[in-house]
């Protein structure tokens, strides 16, 4: 559930879109057209973005990829072109390979106190910083996770996607 809890403080205080995976590996690839700037797994959903009010600038993970057992700090920065307030909410999916885990519609401004943030959100720039300590109990295996974020009135503030696969650093030095 941290993983979880993790992207949708992404979301949430910066705001992601398609990655696709190489099935026969632990290699995961990225769209580049999606990519959000940064070392991090996080893309732009595959729609349009036009109508969304957050634009991000850059979203940095380390370590990158995120390891179970470690704290994982995300650092990222961005501008809202319009306040975010109560009411705003974020559609979560998060998926391990094919099977659906969480598939929820939560309150964005409950989420964004995980970052330190509160609503109403004010336009303008954003930057977060937030050490998240990942348990070392997350099963090895690819996770997908997909956090569409809307306001109280439904506008599009961003949709963010990202894969990350624990284990196959592990894997990969196994088979050296």
């Amino acid at each position: 559930m941290r993983l979880s809890t993790v992207l949708i403080a992404l979301s949430a205080g910066v705001a992601h879109a398609g990655f696709g995976l190489n099935f026969g590996s632990n290699k995961v690839t990225v769209n580049e057209d999606l990519k959000i700037p940064g070392n991090s797994p996080l893309e732009l959903c595959p729609k349009a973005h036009d109508d969304d009010i957050l634009s991000i600038e850059k979203v940095d993970l380390v370590p990158n990829p995120p390891k179970a057992g470690e704290d994982l700090v995300i650092k990222a920065s961005g501008t809202l072109d319009e306040s975010v307030e109560e009411g705003a909410y974020v559609v979560l999916q998060v998926k391990y390979g094919l099977i659906r885990l969480i598939s929820t519609k939560a309150d964005l401004c409950e989420q964004v106190q995980n970052v330190d943030m509160e609503c109403p959100i004010e336009k303008g720039d954003i930057t977060i910083t937030k050490t998240v300590e990942l348990p070392k109990e997350i099963p090895n295996g690819k996770y997908t996770v997909l956090a569409d974020v809307y306001t109280k009135d439904d506008e599009p503030v961003t949709c963010l996607t990202a894969q990350v696969v624990f284990g196959a650093v592990k894997a990969a030095e196994n088979d050296l």
